[in-house]
């Protein structure tokens, strides 16, 4: 199995290459640069939404979310189980995902959970069982490799026609209004290329700062494109301009001192950032009711490796060219079965519109 440090220098001979030629004063004329495609973000008409009928919450939440971004309401799936329950067992599970898979359209790119419980099926995410469906290769006992993702650092738009995945995310809150301000803040950021920074800080935490061993390097190939800065403290405080966050600690101080620009995405690299009850450490959703659009945490132990989360440099890399959060976020995660996507997924700040198109 290749390494991080061998992936890692992969990635930079073929990804930064490209944007050592570019300068942010070329950013207007990307749409045309044959070095730097746009790429083509996933539409409303390849997500559907998968609600569940025992939770008003979730009900709402769905109800909202196809009105706001015009799912189609064939592609808003019902199903019934019980929320009141952090881990769905792999038999109940089956048993949801066959009707689900039954009434989604070929069409269908990606999916979309409308409730943060359950967040596990045994050992492995929710988002990810969703995607692929339950595989105990994506689970390990103790600090061992998991089954990889052939969706990350893809370049395909149609995820599941190309490698049979539907990469899902979780849209939710702990009452309406939060998931109401997550889904208001994703749809206000499409086209709008904002102009902010990217923040990587190596911690103190040296166990989860095992990912910031690149994150100079990422600053540097991002140097004459975008604003990233490689930060070598514990936390950021009175920032304007932040549109990626990416560190390392078990709680992260001042997350409020911060303006997150619309479609914005933060995460921290411990062990149980996406475990949604019960967890004595600082939970993902704090990133969103903090302003961010999207994170992603670790929802069992993962141990430190840094493939198991997100990688910045790939994030930002398809994200900067227009991709939706889902496909840019699931596209920057190499082994994902241990962790969980939380976010509005068609947040596309980005993209370009096509000429002549409403949308």
């Amino acid at each position: 199995m290749e390494n991080y440090v061998s992936l890692t220098l992969k990635i930079t001979s073929s990804i930064f290459g490209l944007l050592l030629s570019l300068s942010i004063a070329s950013a207007q004329t990307l749409a045309i640069s044959p070095l730097f495609k746009p790429a083509s973000a996933l539409s409303a008409e390849e997500l559907a939404i998968i609600v569940n009928d025992e939770d008003k919450l979730s009900q709402q939440i769905g109800a909202y979310y196809q009105e706001k971004r015009h799912i189609p309401i064939e592609q808003v799936i019902h199903i019934r189980f019980s929320p009141y329950q952090a881990i769905l067992s792999k038999h109940e599970f089956d048993k949801l995902k066959q009707q689900v898979d039954a009434q989604l359209p070929e069409r269908v790119q990606a999916l979309v959970l409308t409730w943060l419980q359950p967040f596990r099926v045994e050992c492995m995410s929710i988002t990810t069982a969703f995607a692929v469906g339950f595989d105990p290769a994506f689970c390990a006992d103790g600090c061992k490799q998991t089954r990889r993702d052939p969706y990350y650092l893809s370049e395909t738009d149609k995820p599941f026609k190309t490698h049979g995945w539907r990469p899902t995310i979780a849209l939710a809150g702990k009452d309406f209004s939060e998931a109401q301000k997550i889904i208001d803040t994703g749809i206000a950021a499409d086209y709008t290329h904002p102009q902010g920074s990217a923040y990587l800080l190596k911690t103190s935490d040296v166990a989860r700062s095992s990912r910031a061993e690149f994150f100079a390097l990422i600053a540097e190939k991002f140097s004459n494109f975008w604003p990233v800065h490689y930060l070598e403290q514990d936390y950021i405080a009175g920032r304007n301009d932040v549109m990626f966050y990416f560190t390392g600690l078990t709680h992260v101080p001042h997350l409020n001192e911060n303006h997150y620009l619309p479609g914005a995405v933060a995460d921290h690299l411990t062990s149980s950032g996406g475990v949604m009850s019960g967890n004595d450490q600082m939970n993902i959703m704090e990133w969103l009711r903090a302003g961010a659009t999207g994170s992603y945490g670790a929802v069992i132990e993962p141990c430190n490796f840094p493939a198991k989360f997100p990688d910045p440099g790939v994030l930002m890399y398809f994200y900067l060219r227009g991709s939706t959060l889902i496909e840019a976020y699931w596209k920057s995660v190499a082994e994902p079965g241990q962790g969980i996507f939380v976010g509005e997924p068609l947040a596309k700040p980005f993209a370009y519109r096509l000429h002549n198109t409403a949308n």
